[in-house]
């Protein structure tokens, strides 16, 4: 993993703690979110984040050389590929099961 993505997985976590409620600071929200549900939160995504940065970086090298060898099989890489990124997503559904409670 290069030290570019694991700072910029950092820098995202960080914005996510430090901007928690201050967007939306004008109008009145009924519930209010504390700070340990958002420090769940971003260590939910920024884990998810982690996790899908670091194997897509082994499928996709892996990915490229089995392209290259046999072209035929790009579409069946596509999907390893989805799969591997759906990770995230899994942890954007975390963080709103997390603040929705």
């Amino acid at each position: 993993m290069s030290y570019r993505s694991l700072a910029l997985v950092v820098s995202a976590v960080t914005v996510a703690m430090l901007a928690g409620g201050s967007a939306f600071a004008q109008e009145q929200v009924a519930k209010t979110v504390v700070g340990e549900q958002m420090l769940g939160a971003a260590i939910a995504f920024g884990l998810a984040a982690l996790g899908a940065g670091l194997g897509l970086g082994y499928v996709g090298a892996a990915a490229l050389a089995a392209i290259s060898e046999n072209p035929k099989i790009q579409s069946r890489v596509f999907i390893f590929i989805g799969m591997v990124e759906s990770i995230a997503i899994y942890g954007l559904v975390v963080v709103f099961i997390i603040l929705g409670q």
